[in-house]
């Protein structure tokens, strides 16, 4: 391998990385845009907000379905992979588990439009509830698992139903200012903990 092909392998690396940066900045744009005006918002608001062409929208998403599953995807990762950060970040595993359940709130209440969307008729969106357990019940367990070993919750919780749960609470939110999911769903985790 001489100079050259160093150098055009390490302009290709740069070229992916510029993108993948696009692309992010692109779905977070997408994502608030969808939280301010709902997942049919006019591409134009989610290109200026992100600083970029509607072209460039488009050529990443062909489709608005592309582009909403996309931003579901994105923030489900960000979600994943803030789980085990948490977890080797925070003083206990309790800690992490109530900022964790946190940003799965925030996922719940913010992703107004995407629940809708995903639940229609349209067979593109099927494989997107699957996609979420595979990726959040693992990390779920994870965090589930080490408060317990820890003692500071009860064993033996079910990654599923306490995801359910946190679920429901925040369902019940809708447009009702009187009603509070996060403080719900906080009296939901201090139940969790052992009697002292």
């Amino acid at each position: 391998m001489d100079a050259t092909d160093r150098e055009g392998g390490r302009a290709a690396r740069l070229r992916r990385a510029d993108a993948r940066r696009n692309e992010d900045t692109l779905l977070d744009a997408a994502a608030s845009v969808f939280v301010a005006k709902g997942v049919e918002a006019p591409l134009r608001d989610i290109a200026a907000k992100a600083g970029l062409g509607t072209a460039t929208i488009l050529r990443h998403f062909p489709t608005r379905a592309d582009l909403v599953i996309a931003v579901y995807r994105h923030q489900v990762e960000a979600l994943a992979e803030a789980g085990p950060g948490l977890l080797a970040d925070s003083a206990t595993p309790h800690a992490a588990l109530i900022q964790w359940t946190g940003l799965f709130v925030d996922f719940l209440v913010t992703k107004l439009g995407l629940a809708a969307v995903l639940q229609s008729d349209d067979p593109c969106y099927d494989p997107m509830h699957s996609y979420f357990l595979d990726r959040l019940l693992p990390v779920c367990t994870q965090l589930l698992d080490a408060a317990a070993k820890s003692g500071e919750i009860c064993p033996g919780q079910d990654a599923y139903e306490f995801l359910r749960g946190v679920a429901s609470l925040c369902a019940g939110a809708g447009n009702d200012p009187r009603y509070d999911a996060r403080r719900l769903v906080r009296l939901l985790i201090t139940g969790l903990r052992l009697p002292r």
